[in-house]
């Protein structure tokens, strides 16, 4: 994505994290990596996020709390600004601040910066949903305490977050202050260079009520330009010595409860701490503040052991549809885990919204969703946990009177998706991208599809996935045309790899809108009375078909590739070896003009359409294809590792996808593009399962099966993976010779191996695997390499391209 920036932080000198399979651990605190943390260990639920901020508040690197489509609204700069531009964007903002309980000891405050810290450890247990922190800390006066806390972000009640806090002395008798808050319009570091952007962004919240009933505060507020309301609560239950002090207080930014006691050594206090949150762009204040009331009943009624029942029932719920083991590689086994739950963290409970490029880990891309979730989240959400992908879809739905604006002012048909946006509007001020890449389209539909073919949702068909497809491929009707020779072209778009702009049939937009229109005619045909009241008739339905069969795919014969685009293989190749590696990544180095012009790649782009439309290329294709764009691609965006690997492991360089799968694997954990603390690549750890089990498992789908065609490099002695495909549930397991295939739940299947097609019931079935082509590994631009994977789990070495 063009106009998303790097922030360097500092190089990773030792590892941050512990290496384990369901859990990731940080044995101590790293103040230079607090914020980078944070975005680690953020919990979610899709509605609510956290960022995992010390309890105390302070120190942090990037204090964080978003509810998810809550913006407020800020102007878009224009050097020179032109017709259809938008005017404003919208950017995510910190909302209310649950998440702090400052704790005295003897009038000492808990700061890791003073006094002794014996003992710090923080854990993300991906079983448990829940964040724990163990502290052990003598003050500069010399008195000691442990304290431990359980965070969580509640996948039942979608409105609750809660957290368990403890504290006992050590040695001495003290005298212990804890003050639980509530807090609005925190400080946050600076927002950027633009003076418009920091004003706007600037305590962004008014104060419409505040107010306190016993050991509970409620606040409620509204944004100054979007005009959006949002209320927070809390609640409190308190366990420890009978003389125990409580003070509840609030101010219009503020709502603080203050417990005063004294405890001996071997007593706790114990505090239970229950929050709520709600937001709306049309309910009034009293029905947002009774939201929050209820939703705090709901948590107290629950109680904190109940909340953890819960979240551990949800999560082994969808662990025993979305797990993958692997053997021989600690690292992408945890990393893998650690994808997968973030992932569910950014769709579980979104109900209707979108899922953003961080999801609801940090403010990085002002929160913006695009094309990724449709093309590189949802598969994922799609075979492990349907329902949310379903509603991420649903709220493409909602926006579709937005995106036939937008058609409209560009003198379209149909409808055109933006490019970036949290609400349906386009908030990209880059216009190459923001006008021109209308791939999104072609990926929202098929994401459709791919829905739809994997749950037989014929309800979903009929009221959501019937008129995007329609309103889509309206859009490839009257933006391509037939040229004199009756060949469909589409001109004048951006596709995928943005260091190619306003192209000429690209061949990833081509094959993704062939198949929208070929889908949409389809689809038609099967709900006739839904596609008469949206205006469609046999003729023009019979013209998406014709459109869609005459479509231009070109294809260099004297170099035996498909260009990238129309012209693309005549253009003069970048300069790799005169580009020093600290010019990258690229178009922060370089003019676009100069990039546009040339061979250079930022992220898979042709290759992305071997994936995506594997049939329209043979394997012969797709190997000189593969290796022809390997010595152009920089990956310069963290989208590219995972489509390379999947590619890489089908035309049989198994350890060269082994290598691209670390990299988007290990993204975050190891911080590879050094801005992790701007929240999680949510796209880049999809590719963990993605380079696992449609890489290396060979999986795809469509037309009701799935079929795969897996094998392994050589530093992974196992994979298996579990999937949810048409109301079952199976286990696939891949060693060196052989793969099984389990049915755990549901239905026969039927399914694919290596292009035998067979019934799996009641018995697994053992099949044997086919000798792997070994073709010789192609070479990538000077200074470009994937890091080697080395399996070692304590090698955290920081390759891999800064995105």
């Amino acid at each position: 994505m063009s106009d998303r920036k790097q922030e360097d932080g500092p190089a990773i000198d030792r590892p941050v994290f512990t290496v384990e399979p369901w859990c990731v651990r940080e044995p101590e605190l790293r103040l230079d990596r607090l914020a980078q943390t944070e975005s680690v260990f953020a919990l979610s639920n899709g509605h609510l996020g956290l960022r995992g901020n010390l309890d105390e508040g302070e120190p942090h690197g990037l204090p964080g709390s978003y509810l998810n489509s809550f913006y407020e609204q800020r102007p878009l700069p224009y050097a020179e600004a032109g017709y259809g531009y938008p005017d404003s964007g919208q950017t995510v903002i910190n909302v209310t601040n649950g998440k702090l309980i400052r704790l005295l000891v003897d009038d000492e405050p808990f700061d890791v910066r003073y006094g002794r810290l014996h003992a710090h450890e923080r854990t993300l247990d991906m079983r448990a949903g829940t964040l724990t922190r163990t502290v052990e800390w003598t003050s500069p006066a010399d008195r000691t305490v442990r304290i431990n806390s359980v965070r969580l972000v509640s996948l039942t009640q979608r409105a609750v977050a809660a957290i368990c806090y403890e504290v006992e002395p050590v040695g001495h008798p003290v005298r212990i202050v804890v003050q639980s808050e509530l807090v609005a319009n925190e400080s946050l570091p600076d927002m950027g260079k633009d003076p418009r952007v920091a004003a706007a962004l600037e305590s962004p919240l008014v104060s419409e009520e505040h107010q306190t009933n016993g050991t509970k505060a409620i606040l409620v507020h509204r944004t100054k330009a979007s005009g959006l309301r949002m209320a927070a609560g809390m609640a409190h239950h308190i366990e420890g010595r009978d003389r125990i002090a409580v003070d509840c207080e609030s101010f219009p930014d503020v709502g603080r409860m203050t417990i005063a006691t004294r405890l001996e050594p071997g007593e706790k206090l114990r505090i239970v701490k229950f929050l709520a949150y709600g937001w709306s762009s049309q309910r009034s204040r009293p029905a947002l503040h009774d939201q929050v009331v209820a939703a705090l009943a709901g948590a107290r009624h629950a109680g904190w052991d109940g909340l953890l029942a819960e979240q551990r029932a949800y999560l082994d719920e969808f662990w025993c549809g979305a797990d993958v083991e692997v053997d021989g590689d600690a690292e992408v086994q945890q990393a893998v885990r650690f994808a997968l739950f973030h992932i569910l963290q950014a769709g579980a409970r979104a109900e209707r919204r979108m899922i953003p490029a961080k999801g609801l880990t940090g403010p990085g891309y002002d929160g913006h969703t695009f094309w990724d979730t449709e093309t590189f989240v949802l598969p994922v959400l799609t075979y492990t946990h349907p329902s949310a992908a379903a509603d991420a879809l649903a709220w493409r739905h909602m926006t579709l009177p937005l995106a036939r604006e937008h058609a409209d002012r560009l003198g379209l048909e149909g409808a055109a998706f933006p490019w970036r946006t949290i609400r349906g509007q386009e908030c990209s001020g880059y216009w190459p991208a923001g006008t021109a890449a209308f791939h999104i389209n072609a990926d929202i539909a098929d994401a459709v599809v791919r829905y739809v073919d994997a749950t037989q949702d014929e309800e979903f068909e009929r009221e959501v996935g019937l008129e995007l497809l329609v309103a889509t491929a309206r859009l490839w009707r009257r933006l391509g045309h037939h040229d004199v020779e009756g060949v469909f072209r589409i001109d004048g778009v951006t596709g995928p790899d943005e260091y190619s702009a306003v192209v000429d049939n690209n061949v990833y937009t081509n094959l993704m809108a062939r198949r929208n229109l070929r889908e949409a005619a389809a689809m038609a045909m099967r709900h006739p009375d839904l596609a008469e009241e949206l205006g469609v008739t046999t003729e023009e339905a019979a013209s998406w078909r014709d459109a869609a069969g005459s479509m231009l795919i070109p294809f260099d014969e004297r170099l035996g590739v498909h260009p990238q685009n129309e012209g693309f293989t005549n253009h003069a190749r970048w300069d790799f070896a005169g580009t020093p590696r600290e010019n990258y990544p690229l178009l922060l180095n370089y003019p676009y003009f100069d990039l546009y012009r040339k061979q250079v790649i930022k992220q898979a782009d042709l290759v992305l359409a071997m994936h995506l439309c594997s049939d329209a290329f043979t394997a012969e294709e797709k190997t000189r294809n593969f290796a022809y764009y390997e010595a152009l691609t920089v990956r310069d965006s963290s989208l590219s590792a995972q489509t390379q690997a999947v590619i890489a492991a089908e035309v049989g360089h198994l350890d060269l996808a082994h290598d691209y799968l670390a990299e988007t694997a290990l993204m975050d954990l190891h911080d590879l593009a050094r801005n992790t603390r701007d929240g999680l690549h949510v796209a880049s750890m999809a590719g963990a399962w993605s380079g696992l089990v449609a890489g290396f498992g060979g999986m795809r789908a469509g037309a009701g099966r799935l079929s795969f065609a897996p094998r392994l490099p050589g530093g992974i002695s196992r994979l298996a993976f579990r999937l949810r495909y048409r109301g079952s549930r199976l286990r696939v397991t891949v060693t060196a010779s052989t793969t099984s295939y389990e049915l755990l739940e549901g239905p026969e299947l039927t399914l694919v191996h290596y292009g035998e097609q067979f019934t799996l019931g009641d018995k697994p079935v053992e099949l044997d695997m086919p000798v792997a082509p070994a073709p010789p590994r192609p070479t990538q631009p000077h200074g470009r390499e994937p890091q080697p994977r080395r399996t070692d789990p304590s090698f955290q070495g920081p390759g891999g391209p800064r995105h």
